[in-house]
Order: C-alpha cells, then sequence, then structure tokens
C-alpha cells in the first residue's frame, strides 16, 4: 500500500511527530462524538428534548474558529509544538468539566470551552505533521491524517455501544458522565509528545530567517492573514460545505438510527462502527489517490458518489443494509474530507500555514454549526420527527455544493514549503 511505502521513508522523529498529530485530532474528535452518542441519555438526565440538547453541539463548533484564531496565531509565533501540546491539555480539562456538570447551563458552557480548545488543534496539528513529511506523500498522510477524525468516531461509538449499555450509576454516575471522564484522558498524550516531538522544520527555518532578517516580533502580527484574504474568504467557503456535508451525515445519525428504525444502543453502535470504518477507508484511499489525479477531481468525485447511497443509508429496513449504507456513505463523505488536510494547506500561503487551514476549516464549521439544531427542527415540524428525510436531502445538497465550489478552486498539489521565497509565490497565487 502507498500508506507504507511512504512510512518506511520517514525518519523516527516524523514517525513520531506524525503519529501525535493523528492521535491528537483522533482524540478530539472522540471527545466530540461521545456527546453526539450520548445526546439521548444527556436529554433524559436533564428533563429535556433532543432539540435543546442538540444545541450543545452547536456551542461546540460555534466556539472552534476562536480557538482556531488563538492556537494558530500562537503557533505562528511561537512553534507548532508547545502550542499543540497546551491545546491538547486544555481539550482534556473541558471534556472533564462537562462530565461534572451540575446544571445544563454550565453543561452547555463547558461545552462552549471546550470547542475553543477542539478549534485549534486541527490546524495547529496539520501545520506540524504536513509541514514535517515529505511533500510526494502529502496525500497519502493527509487521507491518514483526516481520519483520525473518523477513527474518534469510531472509537466514541465503539465505546458506547460495548460500555454505555452496562453503566447503571445514578448522580455524578450517571453513564453518559462516565463516558466523558474516560474521555478526559487525551491529557496522557501531552507528555508523549513532550519527549518524543521535534518541532516543525518549516517554521524553524523561517524563524531562523526572521531572526537573521532583523524582522522577529514578540506580539503577534495580524498583517500577513489580511494580505491573503481573498484565498481566506474562499477557503471559509469550501470548509463551509464540507463541514455541512459531514457533520450532516453524522451528528444526528445515531439518533436517526434509534428514533426512526428503533434500533438498540448496541446496534446503533455496530453499525456508527462500520460507517466509520467505511470513512477510515475512503479517507485512506482518495487521500492516495489524489497523489496521481489531483485534490480537486478526487475530492468531486468521491462527494457526488454519495448521492447514490441515500436509499441503502436513509431508508433500508434490515440492520444489515443499514450497515452497509452506512459504511458506503461514510466511504464517499470521508474520502472527500481525506484530501482536504492536504489541499488546504496547499492552498494556503506559507507566512500563516497554521493559522488559514484550521481558523477557515472553523469558520465553515461555525456557518454550518446550526446543521443539528435544523435538521432535528425541519423533522420535527414537516416530518413528525422522522429525520430521514431531512439527512436525505443534506447529502444531496451538500454534495453539489462541494462539487461546484471545489471546481472553482485552483490546485497546488506537492508544492515545496521550504523555499525561502514561497511568502511571494503564495501572494501571486492567492490573486489567481
Amino acid at each position: 500500500m502507498a500508506f507504507f511505502s511512504e512510512l518506511k521513508r520517514l525518519n523516527p522523529a516524523q514517525r513520531s511527530t506524525f503519529a501525535a498529530c493523528f492521535l491528537g485530532w483522533t482524540l478530539d474528535a472522540f471527545d466530540f462524538f461521545l456527546l453526539t452518542v450520548c445526546l439521548k441519555a444527556i436529554a433524559a438526565d436533564f428533563h429535556v428534548g433532543i432539540k435543546e440538547i442538540a444545541e450543545a453541539i452547536f456551542f461546540t463548533l460555534v466556539m472552534r474558529p476562536v480557538g482556531a484564531l488563538i492556537f494558530g496565531l500562537l503557533a505562528e509565533r511561537y512553534g507548532r509544538r508547545p502550542t499543540l501540546i497546551i491545546n491538547i491539555v486544555a481539550f482534556s480539562i473541558f471534556e472533564l468539566a462537562s462530565a461534572f456538570a451540575p446544571t445544563l447551563t454550565i453543561f452547555m458552557v463547558s461545552r462552549a470551552l471546550f470547542g475553543i480548545a477542539m478549534g485549534g488543534e486541527w490546524g495547529v496539528g496539520a501545520a506540524l505533521a504536513l509541514e514535517s513529511l515529505p511533500a510526494s506523500g502529502r496525500g497519502v498522510f493527509s487521507g491518514i491524517l483526516q481520519e483520525g477524525y473518523v477513527v474518534g468516531n469510531l472509537l466514541a461509538a465503539a465505546l458506547y455501544g460495548a460500555v454505555f449499555p452496562h453503566l447503571h450509576g445514578t448522580g455524578m454516575w450517571t453513564g453518559w458522565r462516565v463516558m466523558f471522564m474516560i474521555g478526559a484522558l487525551p491529557a496522557l498524550l501531552a507528555f508523549y509528545m513532550q519527549f518524543k516531538v521535534e518541532e516543525s522544520p518549516v517554521w524553524l527555518e523561517a524563524e531562523q530567517r526572521r531572526k537573521a532578517e532583523g524582522t522577529g516580533k514578540k506580539g503577534i502580527d495580524f498583517k500577513p492573514f489580511l494580505t491573503y484574504l481573498p484565498t481566506f474568504l474562499f477557503l471559509v467557503l469550501l470548509m463551509t460545505a464540507f463541514n455541512s456535508f459531514s457533520h450532516g451525515t453524522q451528528d444526528l445519525y445515531p439518533t436517526l438510527l434509534e428514533k426512526d428504525h428503533g434500533l438498540s444502543p448496541s446496534h446503533v453502535g455496530l453499525i456508527v462502527v462500520i460507517s466509520n470504518v467505511g470513512a477510515l477507508l475512503g479517507g485512506i484511499i482518495s487521500g492516495a489517490l489524489s497523489e496521481r489525479f489531483g485534490r480537486k477531481r478526487m475530492i468531486i468525485i468521491a462527494a457526488l458518489s454519495a448521492i447514490p447511497m441515500i436509499p441503502l443509508w436513509a431508508w433500508s429496513h434490515t440492520i444489515p443494509m443499514l450497515a452497509l449504507g452506512g459504511f458506503l456513505m461514510q466511504f464517499a463523505v470521508q474520502g472527500a474530507f481525506g484530501i482536504i488536510p492536504a489541499h488546504l494547506n496547499e492552498l494556503s500561503p506559507g507566512p500563516v500555514r497554521a493559522v488559514f487551514p484550521g481558523f477557515a476549516y472553523q469558520l465553515g464549521n461555525l456557518c454550518s454549526s446550526r446543521n443539528g439544531v435544523f435538521q432535528a427542527a425541519f423533522a420535527q415540524r414537516y416530518s413528525g420527527g422522522v429525520l430521514t428525510n431531512v439527512m436525505s436531502w443534506t447529502v444531496v445538497i451538500g454534495a453539489i455544493a462541494i462539487a461546484i465550489v471545489t471546481g472553482l478552486g485552483r490546485e497546488a498539489r506537492g508544492e515545496d514549503w521550504t523555499l525561502p521565497n514561497m511568502a511571494a509565490t503564495d501572494k501571486e497565487k492567492s490573486l489567481s
């Protein structure tokens, strides 16, 4: 496989860096998806409806751009590695705070703070990983790195299916709270990073040039960010389409299986696990193929291939067929998304690579953050609470939107980020 051949080319430091960034994104996503699989239990514990608890997804998503901007700017100024360590510790602390929230209001505040920490991880981690790895394998590693998100979803679903049915505590030891306590364990990754992960060589070279030229600043510089504003706005539009597509097929899918199809938690967990296996394979395969056929072409093909999967995914009447539909749907959805780390970082100018991809990604999340709430509200108003119709149309609209926006952008596959004059090149290309 392409991944194994590329992995053999890496030195020990590069492998450790990639592993840490992959695990950081995996555990970040694991903490987020614990909320989505526990929506029904949390709603019951706080004596509110699914729609009210779905607001917690909104609060998490709406605060992620704040984290992307804060941690991205810190990573540009102080380095990717120390910023990522602080970031991982922060989202673990706020996940634990969510577990001990005594009221719905405090729970919502905890999820908002978790969103800030979660928002910083993707951009800083992707910059550290992709700047540390060979450019020729960027598509392959992009597919693996992005699917850390899927692995996190897979772990959350597996934990829910295997452990949650056996948790019968009360009060602060209610089942969902114990799940969130487990979700605080990613803080241990910070210790691994402290000793095993090196700083991005691209950032170190840029820092040495700044010091040699006497242009280093003690504060955080916003000017490079404003210089490339047209590129940034395009990336936000792209990521709005992508996040609507991804979250629209994932966040309420466990609820669809429970409410519309009457499945038990163990069967829901099984189907979501199988769906995420499809997502994992889709991201890896599409990422690798993007090295040969191009980022744009593979994104468009993968996104549009989700549409024919809708009948199996949402309308099947048996567990095996729903599982097959989930597998194929997420193979397509995350197949398109698996190319994004490389594509987004390649489209981002060098001087702001730690800020641009993550901030654009999370602003796209912000623009689509009401997705789950809207889906639940539309289903309640027009379908008597049945989610099947609404989520089916979400796939159609999302896939077409991704195909159109991706087609309007440029491609920068395999660009060399180590060249000193990349800033000028980036500025010229940002206007094209």
